[in-house]
């Protein structure tokens, strides 16, 4: 069974959603944009059915409760604070990270952060920020692909494009990928004042204060063929910048959106990768 919880932090309360056995092994899903921790809930559902504790947060700017004004409230370093935080409160001395998307940026960072505190770290469809960065100069397609990032830092015209003509060019963006009833709660949650300022802040937060390092976590790395963010360079090069236990797994024909357009398939993925790594 599926409830909700709000998660009280010094940052704020973030809203959550939780399933499992609360003594089950402890599992944190982080989403991405511009999406809300209801991406997990088909996997939420498989872990939670295997026994597993599974704490699915909205993510600062997403969380109405964690919804600084200022890009700077966003950068990496504070987002990988609010996971220790959520974590700490929660009682969780290690445990299982995943993440898509910005949530995969998030996972990767708090990996290199807190390796003592991630049990094992699953990452869908975001390559190492490492990987990605080497790529960018390297390769021109994956420049072409990262190029809206750019574009996405406008304030605050980018904002009322995306919500014009009933968030129209919003809409867009799931591609019939996601369920449409998913894609209008994710369009219903990012039409509140201020929620789409919060959730493109983190693009406008500004390069990260340090550098990101190998990963010695045992990684599991979900990729898509379809992915129109990340090709396939910066994906292969991934392996580079792991150095533990590593598993790289394509999806041929599916989209960006994997947790909900292949969610049977990531859901065995994701508990292959726990049972094989149950020790810290």
């Amino acid at each position: 069974m599926v409830t909700e919880l709000s998660i009280s932090t010094a940052a704020g309360a973030f809203d959550a959603i939780v399933a499992g056995p609360p003594e089950g092994r402890p599992v944190l899903l982080l989403h991405g944009f511009p999406q809300t921790a209801l991406v997990w809930r088909r996997q939420i559902a498989a872990l939670a059915a295997h026994g597993y504790r599974v704490v699915a947060p909205d993510q600062r700017g997403y969380s109405p409760g964690v919804r600084p004004g200022r890009p700077e409230d966003y950068r990496i370093g504070v987002l990988v604070d609010d996971v220790v935080a959520l974590t700490e409160e929660l009682g969780w001395a290690a445990f299982d990270l995943v993440g898509h998307d910005w949530g995969g940026a998030v996972a990767w960072w708090t990996a290199d952060a807190h390796p003592g505190r991630v049990r094992t770290l699953t990452v869908v469809s975001t390559p190492h920020p490492g990987a990605l960065a080497t790529t960018l100069r390297s390769d021109r397609d994956q420049r072409e692909r990262s190029h809206y990032m750019i574009d996405w830092r406008e304030t605050p015209a980018t904002e009322e494009r995306m919500l014009a003509d009933d968030a129209a060019e919003l809409r867009a963006f799931y591609s019939e990928k996601v369920p449409q009833a998913s894609a209008e709660t994710y369009v219903r949650h990012l039409s509140q004042p201020g929620a789409l300022t919060a959730a493109l802040n983190w693009y406008r937060a500004g390069r990260p204060d340090g550098a990101i390092g190998v990963i010695d976590v045992p990684t599991l790395y979900v990729w898509s063929t379809e992915d129109s963010a990340f090709g396939p360079a910066a994906a292969q090069e991934t392996g580079q910048w792991v150095s533990g236990p590593y598993r790289f797994e394509t999806l041929q024909g599916v989209s960006h959106w994997v947790p909900e357009e292949a969610p049977e398939t990531l859901s065995r993925l994701l508990l292959a990768h726990l049972q094989a790594h149950g020790a810290h």
